[in-house]
């Protein structure tokens, strides 16, 4: 395979002649442009683009650090992140981790070597502690409020929009409520939330009454049979999907609340919450790219139905 030297030897010009035409140098002749691409084209010459970010400190390759893609929350934020960064000539590389601590610091790890030119942390599996040193590398961006830092967070109004929820409930007469939650580690900010709140509004509140590792229409369809005999009236789910499989096992059994503003939602005439994800993914690769600086918190939008 052919290398810049055999370019330069093969046309008759210096390597660094060569290296301004790879590099679209406006510095350089039409003829021995024209040339040297000539060259290029009839050895199939690849030029080493990782090489030449290196060199310049630029990969123009923002990574996005997230548990997992099947899942509508983080499909919404990624459809933000990629728009915005496709837009601004970026690459996006997906780094799930399935919530495996040992995974996301190798991909820390990947981001001190320089191989992007910032990180977005869409979900994390590690204490944030854990993630703040690597600051010193590059930018990074969190999407979630972390109240102790000035700048590089955008993060959707989860305490407010679950204060509204509840304040419904309240209205509605709904004494008992039941909750569906993601991951059961309880390390995510969304869950702690959560059920902080619920014990606030609603004294009949327990643990016994959360549904753990809930993402899917099928695992909706399990936490209806888990509620079954909870005697609750109402279920908030974390998601419009569980929320649909649930209202699919017992239709009108409960008021059903869901999140995301999906399609289904509408179709079901499912109550649900827009966090505006996509707004979110786009201000996280503004902030990314330092078009932004500071905290963003995305407003939203309480749809009764």
């Amino acid at each position: 395979m052919a290398n810049i030297r055999d370019i330069a030897r093969l046309t008759g010009y210096s390597v660094s002649t060569v290296s301004r035409v790879i590099n679209n140098n406006p510095y350089v002749s039409e003829e021995k442009r024209r040339k040297i691409l000539a060259v290029m084209e009839e050895v199939n010459y690849i030029p080493n683009y990782t090489a030449r970010a290196l060199s310049v400190g630029k990969t123009k390759n923002i990574g996005v650090i997230l548990p997992f893609v099947n899942h509508p929350y983080f499909d919404r934020l990624l459809s933000g992140i990629t728009t915005a960064a496709f837009a601004r000539g970026y690459k996006v590389t997906l780094l799930a981790t399935n919530y495996n601590p040992q995974v996301e610091e190798a991909y820390l790890q990947e981001f001190a070597a320089k191989s992007f030119d910032a990180l977005i942390i869409a979900s994390r599996a590690n204490p944030i502690e854990t993630l703040l040193p690597y600051r010193s590398y590059g930018r990074i961006v969190f999407c979630e409020n972390i109240p102790y830092l000035t700048d590089g967070c955008t993060y959707i109004d989860r305490e407010e929009s679950i204060k509204e929820v509840f304040t419904y409930f309240k209205e509605q007469g709904i004494q008992k409520i039941g909750v569906t939650l993601g991951r059961s580690r309880k390390l995510s900010s969304n869950s702690k939330i959560t059920v902080r709140l619920a014990h606030d509004y609603f004294s009949t509140f327990s643990e016994d009454l959360i549904f753990w590792d809930c993402l899917t229409e099928e695992d909706g369809k399990e936490a209806a049979a888990y509620f079954a005999d909870k005697g609750v009236e109402a279920i908030f789910t974390n998601g419009d999907h569980v929320a649909a499989g649930i209202q699919s096992q017992a239709p009108g059994e409960w008021l059903v609340i869901g999140r995301d503003n999906l399609y289904i939602s509408e179709l079901l005439q499912l109550s649900t919450i827009d966090h505006h994800l996509q707004a979110c993914g786009e201000t996280a690769v503004q902030l990314a790219i330092m078009e932004k600086s500071g905290n963003y918190r995305m407003p939203y939008e309480f749809i009764k139905r």
